[in-house]
């Protein structure tokens, strides 16, 4: 936990010394095993929020999360980013225990699974058009026992608003 906070810590203090981002809020798509759709919006010139809501056994997921994110040096318009917040997801039992092998239900609701994410990526903002396309990785951890998935690796393409 100790090492976590001083992570925590260290991603806030390079994030104060951060240029100002070529958008203020971005609108799109994000394209992975949880297709959904994302809102990014720059509360400082460093610190983001995003909100996902996607979809994936039948059912849905709904997360937000705050992002620390700087550009690279010498690589105008690519920034990488690193993040930490939430979920809550509605899934039909039915198709999530196959997944995961535990189970072959049946099972009469769709149940609720609440967890944390990080995400961790890169984004090239174009200079010319206002877009931009983000390449992340988004594990998140459950609790109440149905693991963890790691396999939120994702492309979002977002219209930029200035």
């Amino acid at each position: 936990m100790k090492k976590l906070f001083l992570l925590i810590l260290m991603i806030g203090t390079f994030s104060l010394v951060a240029e100002a981002q070529n958008y203020r809020t971005g609108l799109g798509a994000r394209l992975g095993p949880f297709n959904g759709v994302t809102v990014k919006h720059f509360v400082s010139p460093s610190n983001a929020i995003e909100g996902i809501a996607s979809f994936r056994w039948r059912g849905f997921t709904i997360t937000g999360l705050y992002e620390w994110q700087k550009p690279i040096s010498g690589a105008p318009g690519l920034d990488y980013f690193l993040g930490i917040g939430g979920h809550i997801s509605s899934v039909d039992p039915d198709l999530y225990w196959k997944y995961y092998k535990y189970d072959n239900g049946p099972y009469d609701n769709y149940f609720t699974v609440i967890g944390i994410d990080f995400i961790a990526g890169l984004e090239y903002t174009f200079a010319e058009v206002p877009f931009n396309v983000g390449l992340d990785w988004k594990p998140a951890i459950n609790f109440g026992g149905y693991r963890w998935w790691a396999d939120g690796l994702a492309v979002s393409i977002r219209y930029a608003i200035k």
